[in-house]
C-alpha cells in the first residue's frame, strides 16, 4: 500500500536546538514512505552550515527529489521539496502571493510533481502557507484557483499536502476542503493527527487533502521520543490506494491482451 507523508522539518533543527539532518532522515526512513513532502529546508545557508538539506535527505533515503526555493538570499535558498522512490516528473513550481501591505513577510511557494502510483499518475502538490490569517486566505484561494487546483493539467488523482499554518476551523481549511476532501475525515481509523508543537501536539495545522480517486486507509501523526525532538512539527502520514480510472483500466486491458487481438 502506498504511503505519503508531509513534514515541516524546521531546517533540521530539533526542539533540543540541535542541527541534525541525519536525525530527520532517520525519522522519515522509519516510516517507510513512498512519497515525502518537506517544508522549511535550508540549502546552502550559513545558519545551517551550508548544507543542501534537500539533497542530503534524499540521498539518505535513496529518493529522487525536486526542491523549490521560496526564498533566495544570494546563494542561500530556503523552501520545500517533494521526494519519492516512484517514477515522477515535474509539473510546476511557483511562488504564492503575499500581502503588499506587509512586504517583510516570508515568501511562500508550492511544488507540483506527477508521480506514478500503481500505474497511474497522481498529482502531488506540496505547499507551506504564511503565518498571517489574511495572507493565508489569499494563498489558499490562489492554490484553489486556476494556477493550481483548477489548472488544466490538474486532472485525476490528486493529493495536496503541507504545512498550512491553519486549523480545521479556519477559512483556509474550508477553502481547500471545498476543492478536495480532507483525508483525516475520510480515514476509517481515528488515529491522532495533531502535529504541532511536536513535544505536546495539540494543533492540526499540517493537512492532507485528496481527490475522490484517492482512497484513504489511515492518517496519523507518529508520536515517539524521536519525532518529538527532531523538529517542532510531527510528520503527518497517510496510507492510501488509487482507484483505477477508466483510461487506466483500458490501458491495463490493452497491455494484457495477446498480440494480434
Amino acid at each position: 500500500m502506498p504511503r505519503i507523508l508531509t513534514y515541516n522539518v524546521h531546517r533540521c533543527v530539533g526542539t533540543d536546538r540541535k542541527l541534525d539532518v541525519g536525525r530527520v532522515a532517520d525519522v522519515i526512513a522509519a516510516l517507510e514512505p513512498d512519497i515525502v513532502a518537506l517544508q522549511e529546508l535550508d540549502v546552502g545557508r550559513a545558519r545551517t552550515g551550508g548544507v543542501d538539506q534537500a539533497h542530503q535527505i534524499a540521498r539518505r533515503l535513496k529518493m529522487a527529489f525536486h526542491f523549490h526555493p521560496a526564498l533566495r538570499v544570494e546563494e542561500e535558498l530556503y523552501g520545500d521539496a517533494v521526494l519519492t522512490t516512484l517514477p515522477e516528473r515535474m509539473i510546476q513550481t511557483g511562488p504564492l502571493p503575499g500581502l503588499p501591505s506587509i512586504p517583510q513577510l516570508e515568501p511562500r511557494g508550492a511544488v507540483w510533481i506527477a508521480i506514478e502510483v500503481d500505474g497511474q499518475p497522481v498529482q502531488v502538490i506540496n505547499t507551506h502557507l504564511g503565518l498571517v490569517p489574511r495572507e493565508q486566505q489569499v494563498q489558499a484561494s490562489w492554490i484553489a484557483g486556476p494556477s493550481w487546483l483548477e489548472h488544466p493539467m490538474r486532472k485525476g488523482p490528486t493529493i495536496l499536502l503541507g504545512d498550512f499554518n491553519a486549523t480545521g476551523a479556519s477559512v483556509v481549511y474550508r477553502t481547500l476542503a471545498a476543492k478536495l476532501d480532507a483525508a483525516r475525515r475520510l480515514s476509517p481509523k481515528r488515529s491522532p493527527t495533531s502535529t504541532f508543537p511536536s513535544a505536546l501536539p495539540v494543533l492540526r495545522i499540517d493537512h492532507i487533502f485528496v481527490s475522490p480517486e484517492i482512497k484513504v486507509h489511515n492518517v496519523f501523526a507518529p508520536f515517539d521520543p524521536t519525532t518529538r525532538i527532531a523538529s517542532d512539527h510531527l510528520p503527518l502520514v497517510m496510507d492510501f490506494s488509487v482507484a483505477q480510472t477508466a483510461s487506466a483500466e483500458a490501458e491495463s486491458h490493452r497491455k494484457a491482451a495477446p498480440d494480434g487481438r
